[in-house]
């Protein structure tokens, strides 16, 4: 098949689909496997994600998707300013908030804290993606100012940032709980950045069996594990297949916001604690690179007893100066946007739809990276995950 035909599939896979929403009613609820190996049932009978504000950094969130409808807050666009963040041209954003928070009405997607409320913080442009970490501080600091108590990261990208691990404190110093998503195999072979920030909690895929996803990345920064495959869930317009990491952190997102909707008064350190101490272990005993300390529990996250901690269990490296409220790009950045033409970056992710079931992937990454002579901390690429199909056409 030529580059042109292939380009022309994956247009088609992420376009909106024709289908109303009601019509697949019954076959949307039923495939949410994740809600029933997580015992979603069991955990609503605790909590709900009541009164908790969860920010959603990603493609923006569509607020008009009858599963989200009274749930999405106005948010910020810091793709392009000026918007409140409740727009989604690409779906990513919405199929994560979604997961989070869908309504849990008699069709559709119902999120695992479905009465929690979204706060959508658009970072990634229309083509999934931002080169610069620095706009993902900027909304992470946002998010924390504008009265998140969770927040998701369904990105990643090699590098490390220092602009945005002073954005991660700035988020610990007001008790904000920070998940980010641990990556997909493709040219990275590191867990991504900023999950493995000492600190944040960072989430690695499942399949339906319950075993490590082939398609997760792992390392020593992995801390929990959540399902990543065959899920399905909401983009503007309807309803698409999706998989990857970036849909198993908002897994572990909407389990903090079930704890801090059960124990308001909670702090971040003692939510995280309580995630990791009360997870199901999977694999070698303790931690390990694939499963972290295990797969979430939402059931025993909220009725296991868990000695209370004083600081972030998982933030063992020493205390940063604490960030002011104020945000400038660092020397290091600085040097880095100067030799922006340096270099080049192309990424290019197909989704090919099958006939019928779940749809193969196809995903080509073609990547040579930019460089930054005089800077430690270069921009760089996020890598959102692409493997988003739409649903075959109802029998």
């Amino acid at each position: 098949m030529s580059l042109s035909l292939l380009i022309a599939a994956a247009l088609s896979a992420v376009s909106v689909l024709a289908t109303p929403v009601a019509a697949r009613a019954d076959n949307i609820r039923d495939a949410q496997w994740q809600l029933r190996a997580l015992h979603a049932s069991s955990a609503w009978k605790y909590a709900n994600g009541q009164d908790v504000t969860v920010a959603v950094l990603d493609s923006g969130v569509d607020a008009t998707h009858p599963d989200l409808y009274g749930r999405v807050l106005p948010g910020a666009d810091f793709v392009d300013p000026g918007g409140d963040g409740r727009e989604d041209d690409v779906g990513h954003g919405t199929a994560v908030a979604t997961l989070i928070a869908g309504r849990d009405d008699d069709s559709g997607i119902v999120g695992l804290a479905h009465h929690a409320r979204i706060l959508p913080v658009r970072v990634l442009d229309r083509k999934n993606r931002y080169r610069d970490a620095v706009i993902v501080a900027k909304g992470l600091r946002w998010a924390v100012d504008h009265g998140a108590k969770v927040v998701n990261m369904s990105l990643g990208g090699n590098l490390p940032s220092e602009d945005l691990a002073d954005a991660i404190q700035y988020a610990y110093d007001h008790d904000v709980v920070v998940v980010a998503c641990g990556g997909n195999a493709g040219p990275d072979k590191n867990i991504w950045y900023p999950a493995r920030e000492p600190g944040v909690v960072a989430v690695t895929g499942l399949g339906r069996t319950g075993r490590f996803w082939k398609r997760s990345l792992a390392g020593p920064a992995s801390v929990l594990s959540a399902p990543a495959d065959e899920m399905v869930a909401a983009k503007p317009g309807g309803y698409w297949r999706v998989e990857g990491t970036s849909f198993a952190a908002p897994l572990v997102s909407a389990t903090a916001a079930l704890v801090r909707s059960n124990w308001p008064d909670m702090t971040a350190a003692n939510v995280i604690n309580r995630l990791i101490r009360t997870a199901h272990d999977l694999g070698p005993s303790g931690r390990d690179d694939r499963y972290g300390y295990g797969e979430v529990d939402p059931v025993g996250a909220l009725t296991t007893p868990v000695t209370s901690v004083s600081h972030n269990p998982l933030d063992t490296t020493p205390r940063r100066p604490k960030p002011s409220a104020g945000w400038s790009k660092s020397p290091a950045t600085q040097a880095a946007s100067a030799n922006h033409r340096t270099g080049r970056w192309w990424w290019l992710g197909l989704g090919l739809v099958g006939g019928g079931g779940l749809a193969g992937v196809i995903t080509i990454v073609v990547v040579r990276r930019r460089r930054a002579h005089q800077a430690r901390f270069a921009p760089f690429a996020w890598h959102p995950d692409p493997l988003a199909r739409q649903l075959p056409p109802d029998p």
